[in-house]
């Protein structure tokens, strides 16, 4: 086990009974301590079976998966002790006040003796709850009823329920699911403090691929195997080519200087330029003379990536390879 890695995932398989082929295919990647680590795939993928099997939900058929050193099959209690989870589907009673949600969740996970009261527990107990809820900006009302709160601030609690035990890894499936782009917006900011504060590893599931832009490293998944593994921008990059977008009143000038440069493009106008290391954007730009009116290069987006991706490797042909992270 490296120290450099806190999660080690290394050809897991799992497959249901009677299922006709594995839900989890032998899959292997590794996440470094303090990464915020992005898992996508469609449904169906099997993301959700993966992430079961690394908090200890789910049973792997084989294969071998530690998180923060421990074994997730061996070990599950040490596993729980280091990992906090945020599931898509809100987890709170709303008839409790926020810090009661806390407070018990606290006492299960057996940090600190249940006390009836708030003001009966002990001192630690309260530092905690007070700097967690400093940190996503809570503190005022963490003795208001959860049904008085907003789904912002429901995730909130959350939150500070997951990281009262200092997990070494915070693993959310879907956090923002529901939310308006605002709350989506200020649950982020939270995180993003709480990783900085905490150096808490970030394992995201997310649909809205803007958020795993920010991610270290980036895994996508698809028919139980993982399909591609790296940074967001070497994602885009090795499947989508960037490109230069140019217009002018003259199309037909343009198009034929681009030829006579030999330039390869695309289009009847505006043209789309690939560029490479053979032809830059600043190659192309001193290369011509014709007036333009549109001139734009465009990157390619982890999203656009991700569609090509999952394409082709959706279809009766496709034979995707396993990529360790």
């Amino acid at each position: 086990m490296s120290m450099l890695y806190v999660i080690e995932v290394e050809n897991l398989v799992k497959r249901y009974r009677k299922a006709e082929k594995n839900a989890v295919d032998g899959v292997s990647f590794r996440v470094r301590e303090g990464e915020f680590f992005a898992f996508l795939g469609p449904n169906g993928a099997g993301k959700t079976t993966t992430i079961s099997i690394l908090t200890t939900m789910l049973a792997k058929s084989s294969g071998e998966a530690t998180v923060a050193g421990f074994d997730v099959a061996t070990a599950q209690a040490e596993v729980r002790r280091r990992i906090g989870v945020i599931f898509q589907a809100p987890s709170l009673d709303k008839n409790l006040t926020a810090e009661e949600n806390i407070r018990f969740h606290a006492s299960l996970y057996g940090l600190f003796g249940f006390r009836p009261l708030y003001a009966l527990m002990p001192r630690a107990y309260k530092a905690r709850v007070q700097e967690l809820a400093e940190i996503v900006g809570i503190r005022d009302a963490l003795f208001n009823p959860i049904s008085t709160f907003s789904g912002g601030m429901k995730r909130r609690i959350e939150i500070i329920r997951s990281l009262m035990h200092k997990p070494r890894v915070l693993f959310l499936d879907e956090p923002t699911t529901g939310l308006d782009p605002l709350s989506r917006k200020n649950v982020w900011e939270y995180l993003r403090t709480v990783r900085r504060e905490e150096n808490t590893t970030i394992f995201l599931t997310t649909h809205y691929l803007e958020e795993a832009e920010e991610a270290d490293h980036i895994c996508i998944m698809n028919n139980g195997r993982i399909v591609s593994s790296g940074t967001p921008s070497e994602i885009g990059s090795d499947i989508i080519n960037a490109y230069l977008m140019l217009d002018a009143k003259s199309r037909m000038t343009l198009a034929a200087e681009l030829a006579a440069h030999g330039f390869p493009f695309t289009g009847t106008g505006p043209f789309r330029a690939p560029l490479s290391k053979q032809h830059t954007a600043q190659d192309i730009i001193r290369a011509i003379a014709t007036p333009l009116t549109l001139l734009r290069i465009h990157e390619p987006t982890l999203e656009e990536a991700y569609i090509e991706i999952i394409n082709a490797t959706s279809g009766p042909q496709a034979n995707p390879a396993s990529a360790a992270a």
